[in-house]
């Protein structure tokens, strides 16, 4: 289960199990042992987010996403300024680089993406809006961490620290002297090479610095 607990057990529960079908199809059985649920409650609860509209059943009888996420995920982006303004540098900086670009917030522990741009390639980074990750790992952990090495330099890179095979370029979105966002470009290694800052490092600042003039950040 999700490591941020509210201490509303019900609710944690039905989060834990939002955050499965999140990884794509689930069976009861696989939302059981990802969650680490009882049987009986992950049913239960599972049949109240169908209710719901946050959960939905295909023919093969697995669980998936409901569909009344996607009104609750455009809500959530358009409520976020930053978001909205983002989505045009980022699909400079994928046009530019040719894989995919992302922008996360901080939330807690954890980075979330708020805006995203996918490479046309088959073989892709794929992260879905929305997505939270750790912010222990990846190049975009380490800008919304402020860690000062790679704030001094304006970027910070990773290879197949978060995923095995990925590699992934980052920048920050400064509003003053505090880090508001990280934009982030990544690819399979293959492509960007274990070395991604020397391709993408002047591109990924230019599309952060991009970001922080549309969103009227100084």
């Amino acid at each position: 289960m999700d490591s941020r607990l509210s201490g509303v057990g019900v609710v944690d529960k039905a989060i834990a199990l939002l955050a499965a079908v999140q990884g794509g199809a689930r069976t009861l059985n696989e939302l059981v042992e990802v969650t680490g649920l009882a049987r009986p409650t992950a049913h239960r609860l599972a049949g109240a987010l169908v209710a719901h509209g946050l959960v939905r059943r295909d023919d093969d009888l697995h669980y998936l996403p409901g569909l009344r996420l996607i009104a609750l995920g455009h809500a959530a982006s358009q409520s976020l300024p930053l978001a909205r303004v983002a989505q045009r540098p980022l699909e400079d900086l994928r046009d530019a680089t040719g894989e995919s670009a992302q922008l996360y917030v901080r939330e807690g522990d954890h980075r979330v993406c708020v805006a995203v741009a996918e490479s046309p390639h088959g073989l892709r980074t794929i992260v879905s809006l929305g997505a939270v990750l750790d912010l222990s790992r990846g190049s975009a952990g380490a800008i919304l961490r402020a860690e000062p090495v790679a704030l001094a330099r304006g970027y910070a890179q990773s290879v197949g620290e978060r995923e095995p095979g990925v590699a992934s370029v980052s920048a920050p979105v400064w509003h003053g002297e505090r880090v508001v966002a990280a934009v982030s470009v990544s690819g399979p290694i293959d492509r960007t090479s274990r070395q991604p800052a020397q391709r993408y490092a002047g591109a990924v600042i230019a599309a952060a610095r991009a970001v922080q003039a549309a969103a009227g950040l100084h």
